[in-house]
């Protein structure tokens, strides 16, 4: 689920920092950081903490270390020397003309800091205690959204189950339409001479096929198991998803048992392709949930 948060904290009198964090829709857990240098040991800890507090979504972090105006910034000199040097180089060996632009080289990444972190661990213990605010602000975003989603598929499934219910009051055409079938290949059979044995095998065939009860009643039952999952809340994105592809299961079944049929049968195909499309429709709001 999407959501956003951003908090602002200050270290001491000169250094203040802005922890940002952005998430979006993802099948799994895809953690961006995008921090000062030297700061692999916080990152690690923040890293920790939000395995912790998120289970699904691609989650950006941006810690942005501020000083007071009038302090300036550092050149990092070993960076811009190595560009530089490796500019040159490429321009002698190719035979180009030309010296690096100062304003292409100063807009790398680490070219320019604003000095090196605190040493005694001051921007660490400020940073980790904004986070829970800004996990707190991000998740209570996520969480609005999920109820919107909550709600879309709750009426996604009422669909579901008004179709399943359909299905089930036109069965009896669809018994209909086999029985007659069934008379038709009898016909045929006798008029081949084909012994009774040969005649009991198509008509078993032929009822095993016709029937759409078994089906409606799997279908009916993950339903109900869908909705008591969103009853229960937790992390359910993934059992969710395997339920609608059980679901659709059970759905390419039905419309196989029922393909080919004529008259008021044909309604049982409508409803049918109505359940498939619920089901995707639900998958696509699925893959947003923890």
């Amino acid at each position: 689920m999407t959501g956003f948060a951003q908090v602002k904290g200050q270290v001491t009198g000169e250094l203040a920092f802005s922890l940002s964090l952005k998430s979006v829709n993802h099948r799994f857990l895809d953690l961006h950081f995008r921090m000062p240098s030297d700061s692999d040991a916080l990152e690690m800890k923040l890293r920790r903490l939000l395995k912790e507090k998120v289970a699904r979504g691609h989650v950006e972090l941006t810690l942005t270390v501020e000083r007071r105006e009038g302090n300036g910034f550092a050149l990092n000199r070993q960076l811009v020397s190595g560009y530089v040097e490796a500019f040159r180089v490429a321009a002698k060996e190719f035979g180009i003309s030309g010296e690096p632009d100062l304003n292409v080289v100063l807009r790398l990444p680490g070219a320019l800091d604003t000095g090196t972190l605190p040493a005694d661990g001051e921007l660490e213990a400020a940073v980790l205690a904004k986070v829970e605010e800004a996990l707190t602000r991000l998740n209570q975003m996520r969480e609005e959204e999920g109820r919107g989603i909550e709600r879309e598929l709750r009426s996604r499934m009422a669909h579901l189950e008004k179709a399943g219910s359909g299905m089930g009051q036109h069965r009896s055409a669809i018994l209909e339409n086999y029985v007659e079938k069934l008379r038709s290949r009898i016909q045929e059979l006798i008029g081949a001479q084909v012994d009774s044995d040969r005649i009991m095998q198509e008509a078993a065939l032929l009822v095993d096929r016709s029937d759409i009860q078994e089906e409606l009643v799997r279908l009916e039952t993950h339903v109900k198991h869908f909705l008591g999952m969103l009853d229960q809340g937790g992390e359910i994105g993934k059992k969710l998803d395997f339920l609608l592809q059980e679901m659709n299961r059970e759905a390419n079944t039905l419309l196989s048992k029922t393909s080919g049929l004529a008259g008021e049968a044909l309604k049982i195909t409508e409803m049918g392709l109505a359940i498939k499309a619920e089901i995707e429709k639900s998958r696509e709001q699925v893959q947003n949930i923890e």
